[in-house]
């Protein structure tokens, strides 16, 4: 599994490029080769994944009864907009204009590492989205997420 780390604040230039961090970078390997996919989160951002991860993804959704409206309906949203990200010789993707539109980036913007994916962020949204929670809600959320786990559970993974 990717095991991707760390926030990065970015900028879009004008023509709607972004420079991928060099610390970033160094944590995909064979990116130039392998390239980057990006679509839509489910809230408003966007998610960048490596090929091989994305590979993974689609094999998971691949899988999916088609006959089931629900299923459909799902990959229909999950794959609307879907777009390879190649770097160019400056280290710079494109992010297409309607994927940035529905995210609300239009400037500085915050890539924030999540295991195998990068979700990005407008960020002065990200940083409401963080804020929102308190620390003694973020204490709860992580014992109601992570409470129920023994240390023994953790290692047979």
């Amino acid at each position: 599994m990717t095991e991707l780390t760390g926030e990065y604040i970015c900028k879009l230039d004008a023509k709607g490029r972004m420079v991928v961090p060099a610390l970033l970078k160094k944590q995909i390997p064979n990116i130039e080769q392998e390239g980057l996919i990006v679509n839509r989160g489910f809230e408003k951002n966007l998610v960048i994944y490596p090929r091989s991860e994305w590979s993974k993804m689609m094999k998971q959704l691949s899988k999916l009864n088609k006959f089931k409206a629900e299923n459909r309906n799902f990959i229909r949203k999950f794959m609307s907009g879907a777009t390879e990200l190649t770097l160019d010789s400056a280290n710079r993707v494109l992010l297409p204009k309607m994927l940035t539109e529905y995210a609300g980036i239009n400037g500085e913007l915050m890539l924030a590492c999540q295991f195998d994916r990068i979700e990005v962020w407008s960020k002065s949204v990200y940083q409401e989205t963080l804020a929102e929670m308190s620390e003694d809600d973020f204490a709860t959320l992580g014992e109601k997420v992570m409470g129920g786990l023994d240390i023994g559970d953790l290692e047979d993974e």
